[in-house]
């Protein structure tokens, strides 16, 4: 079955980490947002992926041939027109008459998708949410989808669509995109998903949502350090470093050398990385990157970059250099 993982996006609030790297190679939990997702995909039985990229995506598109074996097309996607836009952009490499599963490649799900996949209806991830106007919503009747919503200034449902979409047929979806663009419909200044499923619903197409309890959002610095945490909680257990105090639960890489340190909890070390009389907690600490002779806690230091001195949180990009005495 295939999948489409829209990845194109530039990631400003994570600046200055998206600089050098798009949103989705940045490290959580040893490994980089786009890799936990293709483990799950992988392990429901994907064997085809159409990622959708823009910036930086020559570095995506490494990053997945070097890890993953599967079968991989990649669309480039240069003006940003909405997700209706990047999925309609897909439409020469997928069979109108096949399933579809299109999964957001900024956020990481904690669902078995295997009974997803199995639904006799097209099927749509859902979560309960306190404020659903940031988020298109869906309103269900005896057990079906009776209407979908964008972003809804006055709320009609708390039942927020989470990025994860089930489709028993590809073809009706794309119909429903041309009907959009064809007719220059947008909403918010954008060709929006919510708005093609919702034209499905109104032609006749059945859709059941599926609870999805699990979602950690990588948007932003506090997010992806609280996604961090959450996922460490299913980590082995570090090997014991001789001198140094490891509190569980972390992730540090093999290749890391760790001199006089306290890691932890909740903290990833990348490859290569050096510690060195310093205290690390409740952070991300990026490939290659030197921490010495200082307490950090609630931050996130960028691959190559390297800090000394005496604060407690910091959030520097790759290749910067601090020194405080």
């Amino acid at each position: 079955m295939k999948a489409i993982i829209p990845v194109a996006g530039v990631g400003s609030r994570l600046r200055p980490h998206t600089f050098s790297h798009p949103k989705v190679l940045l490290n959580v939990a040893g490994k980089p947002i786009i890799g936990h997702i293709m483990d799950e995909l992988i392990a429901a039985g994907i064997d085809e992926a159409i990622v959708i990229v823009g910036y930086l995506g020559d570095m995506v598109e490494e990053w997945l041939k070097k890890h993953y074996g599967i079968k991989f097309t990649f669309v480039q996607q240069p003006e940003r027109l909405g997700l209706a836009h990047a999925i309609w952009m897909c439409r020469p490499y997928v069979d109108e008459n096949e399933p579809l599963l299109i999964i957001l490649g900024d956020t990481i799900f904690d669902v078995d998708l295997n009974p997803v996949m199995q639904s006799t209806v097209s099927t749509l991830g859902v979560r309960e949410v306190e404020d659903p106007r940031r988020f298109g919503v869906a309103v269900t009747e005896g057990g079906r989808i009776a209407r979908l919503v964008e972003k809804p200034d006055t709320p009609v449902s708390n039942l927020a669509i989470v990025g994860l979409y089930f489709l028993r047929q590809a073809g009706p979806l794309y119909s429903s995109i041309e009907h959009l663009i064809n007719h220059e419909i947008k909403t918010k200044g954008e060709y929006q998903l919510t708005d093609a499923l919702q034209l499905m619903i109104e032609g006749g197409e059945e859709f059941s949502t599926f609870p999805v309890n699990g979602w950690y959002d990588c948007g932003k610095p506090e997010t992806l350090l609280s996604t961090n945490e959450i996922l460490l909680r299913r980590a082995a257990p570090a090997k014991p470093y001789p001198g140094c105090v490891i509190n569980e639960p972390v992730y540090i890489a093999a290749t890391a050398r760790l001199e006089n340190a306290i890691i932890g909890p909740n903290t990833t070390i990348g490859e290569n990385a050096v510690i060195k009389d310093a205290i690390a907690r409740d952070s991300i600490i990026g490939n290659s990157a030197r921490v010495a002779h200082i307490m950090l806690h609630g931050s996130i230091v960028g691959n190559n970059a390297s800090i000394s001195g005496n604060p407690h949180e910091i959030n520097i990009g790759d290749y910067s250099e601090i020194r405080i005495g």
